[in-house]
This record gives C-alpha cells, sequence and structure tokens, in this order.
C-alpha cells in the first residue's frame, strides 16, 4: 500500500461524514431517524434566484470556463450588499473574491499564509475546519478557549500574556458556531487592533449573521481592518443555497491576490448560471430576510421546549442556524446525550465535543427540520424521559430502606 502523507496526520474524518453512516445503517434496520444535527437548510432560495439560474443555462458562454475571479455582475452584487446590509464600502474588483464556497476560503487562505513554523489561533469551541485547514498548510494549533460565563468572546487579555511571537493568523467567528454568540462592533475593533499591534492576520468567518439577527455586522467596518482582517462570507445559510457553493472572501487588495494565485491552481471558475443566481440572490429584498427569520424563529421556540424536556440550559437571544445549551450533569459528556438520544428516542442531535474540549458538556439542536419534525422530536424524547425517570423510580421504591 502506498502511505498518505504525513501532512494528513492528526486529520480525521470530519465527524458528520462517519456519523452519517451510522445514521444510513439505523435506517436500514427500519429505525425512522430525525437528525437535527447538520446546519444544512431545508428551505429553498427565493423564486428569482431560481429563474436566474434558468436563464443563465441559455446563454452561448453558459457551458465555458469562467473567469477564476467571477464575473463582474457577481462581485458588484456583493460589494452593493456589503454596503447595504453592513455599511462597508468594497472595491467590487479589487477586494472582492468569489469563492465555491466559504469552507474552500478557509483552505485557500491557510494555504496561502501558513507554513511550517506558523501557529494559528483557533477558536475552542469553533468550527472544526479552522483547525484541519491549519495543520494541512503545516501550521501549529494553539487554541484560545472561549467561555460561556466571557458571552463565549474571546479573552485578548489573556492572548496578549502568551508568546505571539511565531502566530500568523487568528480565526474568528461571529455570531458564533457553534455557540450563537454575538460580537459587538467594540470586539470586532478590539481584534482588529490586536492584529494590528501583534502583526496578525484576523479571518473572520461570516456566513450567519443574516440568521435570527437584524443587526448583521462585519469586521471589516472597524477602523484599519483591511490592514489584518479578511472576511468570509456565504449565501448557503443565509439565502438557502448550501448546495450551490457559492462564497466570498473580501479585504485588501494585496491579500486577495496571494489567495488568488493558490486558487487559480485549484479550479476553473464558478459555472456561469450559478454566478448569476447568486447576484440575483445578493439583490432580494429586505422582507426575504424577515420571511426567513420568521421560520427560524419559530422553529428555535420549538428547538427550545426541545431542549427543556432533556433537562438542558440555554441562552435565548443567541443567533444563527443552531441552538447551543448546557447538557444536564448526570450525563458523561454530550456524546453520551447525543448516543442515548439517536439509539433509545432516534433523535440525532449533535454533541458539542466535536468543535472543541470546551463543548464537551454542550449539544447542539439545527433548525433545519420544520415544525412538525421537531413537534415529533419532542414527543420521541419526552417519551424517553418519562420512561427514564419510571424505571429509576422503580429501582428506587424496590431497594429495601
Amino acid at each position: 500500500m502506498i502511505h498518505p502523507a504525513k501532512r494528513l496526520e492528526g486529520i480525521a474524518e470530519y465527524y458528520f461524514a462517519g456519523k452519517l453512516r451510522e445514521i444510513a445503517q439505523l435506517r436500514l434496520e427500519g429505525k425512522t431517524i430525525i437528525n437535527l444535527g447538520i446546519g444544512s437548510p431545508d428551505l429553498p432560495p427565493a423564486p428569482a434566484v431560481e429563474q436566474a439560474l434558468a436563464a443563465g443555462l441559455n446563454l452561448p458562454q453558459a457551458h465555458a470556463y469562467q473567469s477564476y475571479t467571477g464575473i463582474p455582475a457577481l462581485r458588484e452584487a456583493w460589494a452593493a450588499w456589503y454596503a447595504r446590509h453592513y455599511g462597508v464600502q468594497l472595491d467590487a474588483g479589487q477586494e472582492i473574491l468569489p469563492l465555491i464556497g466559504s469552507k474552500e476560503g478557509i483552505v485557500h487562505i491557510a494555504m496561502s499564509f501558513l507554513e511550517p513554523g506558523d501557529v494559528a489561533l483557533v477558536p475552542n469551541p469553533g468550527y472544526p475546519a479552522y483547525r484541519a485547514a491549519s495543520l494541512l498548510a503545516g501550521a501549529e494549533i494553539r487554541y484560545y478557549d472561549l467561555d460561556e460565563t466571557k458571552h463565549w468572546l474571546p479573552d485578548l487579555d489573556a492572548l496578549e500574556q502568551s508568546d505571539l511571537r511565531r502566530v500568523k493568523v487568528l480565526w474568528a467567528n461571529y455570531p458564533h458556531m457553534p455557540t450563537g454568540a454575538r460580537a459587538s462592533a467594540a470586539v470586532f475593533q478590539a481584534l482588529v487592533d490586536f492584529g494590528l499591534k501583534h502583526n496578525i492576520l484576523i479571518v473572520h468567518d461570516n456566513p450567519y449573521s443574516f440568521i435570527l439577527n437584524e443587526q448583521p455586522l462585519s469586521i471589516l467596518s472597524a477602523s484599519g481592518a483591511k490592514a489584518v482582517a479578511l472576511e468570509l462570507n456565504s449565501l448557503s445559510k443565509s439565502h438557502n443555497m448550501a448546495g450551490w457553493r457559492v462564497g466570498m472572501v473580501a479585504g485588501h487588495p494585496d491579500y486577495l491576490k496571494t489567495i488568488l494565485r493558490f486558487k487559480s491552481n485549484m479550479d476553473s471558475g464558478q459555472f456561469l448560471p450559478v454566478q448569476m443566481a447568486a447576484a440575483a440572490a445578493l439583490h432580494l429584498p429586505d422582507d426575504w430576510y424577515r420571511a426567513l427569520n420568521a421560520t427560524y424563529s419559530s422553529r428555535q421556540a420549538k428547538a427550545f421546549e426541545l431542549l427543556e424536556t432533556i433537562g438542558c440550559q440555554f441562552d435565548r437571544t443567541q443567533q444563527g442556524l443552531f441552538v447551543w445549551a448546557k447538557i444536564p450533569a448526570h450525563y458523561s459528556d454530550a456524546y453520551a446525550l447525543s448516543d442515548h438520544l439517536l439509539h433509545h428516542a432516534h433523535v440525532f442531535l449533535t454533541p458539542g465535543g466535536i468543535f472543541g474540549s470546551a463543548g464537551n458538556q454542550y449539544i447542539r439542536v439545527a433548525l433545519c427540520s420544520d415544525r412538525a419534525t421537531l413537534s415529533e422530536a419532542i414527543r420521541r424524547v419526552s417519551e424517553l424521559e418519562h420512561a427514564n425517570k419510571s424505571a429509576s423510580t422503580h429501582i428506587n421504591t424496590a431497594i429495601p430502606s
């Protein structure tokens, strides 16, 4: 057998890949599994987006290779969207680089700026791709712990006391996944100031700013941001286009040119009709976001009910596509709770430990199922909790006093 490259050492298969196989096997055995674990929107894109895709299919150049930097109409649409919703002015020709999904951008940035000897600061808990991409680039990982008592925000004072000489990149993400924590403009300014002071590239991943959030923020609105910050964004969650793979990275032209040197060796541009549809999505009226959030707000209320049934504690002000909750103390960790619910109630919730050790005592529920499905999950979990309590009572009364 040919041995794999050493760069894959320490990088396991993505958790959900294995869990989906387990769920598939349970379904083959006749189990009806409710999967509330993965944040894949179940709602369709706006009709105007689908119409733009269809119209693009009829263009003579629709099936040809496209520019590595995307069509002008898409870059201009991203720029207008940032100006309208974030109050950030971007040069469509130089400060925006469309991506085939923002996850692609995480790898591109890591490979473009990190190398052996560098250190990447990764949030714990946080999106696993930050760690994996940094390791693939050969960098050393150093976690910065996020804590519920500090509202899951970075403790920059604590980081100031550490050795930052080899730190080159800090990954950040607000509204935060998985905790749903919000960041203020002051937090973004503090991150930018930290990057300026220590010559650290701040990479902010911003795909959740339109979900259950009436005041979207961008780190690029902070003073001096373009000197040390890049921002990733995506249409996956905000426009129900996860499978379309449409994202972008915004920042200083010199940073984007560096990323393009890597990206242009990895792909050959994005399908033209998809780019046209993405441009249409970025021009949707505010009513689109309000209607989408009304749906998610209704689902969030059911997710709260489900978590209360389990006995979890949670913050009702969290944002994004998930609900994050602290598990009851009688479970050793969230993996134990997740497996218990999967195999006894046939309901899958994501254990927080997959996002880092700071998530071991937390569980995550995705808001990507309708209210009827969430209600059925509540019914199943309620029955399981009732059976558990009945069994516990029976054992206790059977023991002689």
